[in-house]
C-alpha cells in the first residue's frame, strides 16, 4: 500500500507513513469501537496533494478516485444550507423534498467488492458554517450522524478527511525565499547537502507550527481534539514537481493511447520543454495545482487540434519544444515510432 500510495502521491511520505496504520489497524479488526477509523485534518500550502491523498487513497483501496463521499464546505457556509446534508426533519417545509447528501445508502456506495471501507472528505473544512462544524462532532466522536427523519448515519467503517488551507498566506511567506528552481550562491557539495537538510527540517517544523496556530484560532478545543491527526504538507521542491509532471505526461500518453486505440501516437516530452511547464505550470501560491491546466493548455489543446485536422499520422512521435520567444511550445510532428 505504502509503495501504491508514493507512486500517485508526490513529495509526502511523511504524512502517508501517518495514515497506512490506521488503515492497517482496521484491516487486522483492531480499530476502536464506536468511533471512525480514523480522522485526519491535512494542513499545507495548496497544491501540495492533501486532495489528491485521499483520490489516491480510493484508488488503491477500491480502483477508482470517484469512491469518495466529498463534501464541499464551500456550498455550506450559510447555516440554512446545512440543512441539505441531513435533510429537514419531519413537519418542516420541504421535508420530503430535502434529500439528505451523507445517508448510509451513499456512504455504502462508495465501498467497493474489494474493499468495505468508506472515505469521506470534508473539502475546505474552514469554509464551513459553524453549525455543520458542530454536527460533526457526533461524528468524529462516536461514528454516528443522526438525520432530520430520525434515521442514523454509522461511520465506524470509515476514514473521515479534513482538508484546509487555513495559514496558506503565511505559509507562502514562511517559503517564499526558498521556493523556486533557481539554486542560490553556489557552494561546497558536501555543504550543500547538509544546509538542504537542515533547511527542509526547518521549513518543515515552521510550516507545521503556522498551520497548527491557525487551526487553533478557528476551530474549537473540543473540535480539535476529535481529529487524529492532523498533518502538514510540506512544499514541492523541484525533484517532487518533476516527478509529477512526469506523471502527468504518462496520465496523457495512456489517455491517447485509451481513446485513439490504433490511430495513437507517442508524445515526446524532453527535458528544456518540462523546464517550460514546470516554469509556467507552478508557484508559491498554488504548488503544483495549475500544472495540470499548464499541460492541458500547451500540450493537449495542441494535439487536439493536429488530430481534428487529422495532420498526425499513428504510430509517430510528436514532440514538443518551446518557441525561440519561449513564450509557447511549437508542435513537431513527424518520425515512426521505435
Amino acid at each position: 500500500m505504502a509503495a501504491e500510495l508514493a507512486e500517485r502521491v508526490i513529495g509526502q511520505p511523511e504524512s502517508l507513513d501517518a495514515i497506512i496504520p490506521y488503515i492497517q489497524m482496521y484491516q487486522a479488526g483492531l480499530s476502536p469501537e464506536g468511533r471512525p477509523i480514523g480522522v485526519f485534518l491535512l494542513l499545507g500550502p495548496t497544491g501540495t496533494g492533501k486532495t489528491r491523498t485521499v483520490e489516491a487513497l480510493a484508488e488503491v483501496l477500491h480502483g477508482s478516485a470517484k469512491n469518495v463521499l466529498r463534501v464541499d464546505c464551500g456550498e455550506y457556509q450559510m447555516e440554512h444550507e446545512v440543512a441539505k446534508l441531513i435533510g429537514a426533519p419531519p413537519g418542516y417545509l420541504g421535508h420530503r423534498e430535502t434529500q439528505p447528501m451523507l445517508t448510509q445508502v451513499k456512504l455504502n456506495a462508495v465501498m467497493s467488492e474489494q474493499n468495505n471501507l468508506s472515505i469521506v472528505l470534508f473539502d475546505e473544512i474552514e469554509k464551513a458554517a459553524g453549525s455543520l462544524q458542530r454536527l460533526l462532532l457526533g461524528v468524529l466522536d462516536k461514528a454516528t450522524l443522526r438525520l432530520g427523519d430520525n434515521s442514523t448515519v454509522n461511520f465506524e467503517r470509515s476514514l473521515i478527511f479534513l482538508t484546509s488551507n487555513l495559514g496558506a498566506r503565511e505559509m507562502a511567506r514562511e517559503l517564499r525565499p526558498e521556493f523556486g528552481l533557481e539554486t542560490a550562491t553556489v557552494r561546497p557539495a558536501a555543504s550543500a547537502a547538509v544546509a538542504a537538510i537542515d533547511g527542509g527540517r526547518s521549513a518543515a517544523k515552521r510550516l507545521e507550527t503556522v498551520a497548527v496556530a491557525a487551526v487553533k484560532r478557528k476551530f474549537s478545543p473540543e473540535f480539535i481534539n476529535r481529529i487524529d491527526l492532523m498533518l502538514t504538507y510540506q512544499s514541492l521542491d523541484a525533484v517532487a514537481l518533476d516527478k509529477i509532471l512526469d506523471l502527468q505526461v504518462r496520465s496523457l500518453q495512456e489517455h491517447l493511447d485509451r481513446r485513439l486505440g490504433e490511430r495513437s501516437f507517442q508524445v515526446e516530452v524532453p527535458k528544456r520543454t518540462r523546464q517550460f511547464l514546470l516554469r509556467h505550470g507552478t508557484s508559491v501560491e498554488y504548488g503544483a495545482r495549475e500544472l495540470k491546466r499548464t499541460m492541458h493548455r500547451f500540450v493537449m489543446q495542441p494535439l487536439a487540434a493536429l488530430v481534428a485536422e487529422g495532420r498526425v499520422a499513428p504510430r509517430t512521435v510528436v514532440r514538443f519544444e518551446p518557441n525561440a520567444a519561449g513564450e509557447r511550445l511549437d508542435v513537431l510532428p513527424g518520425r515512426l515510432a521505435a
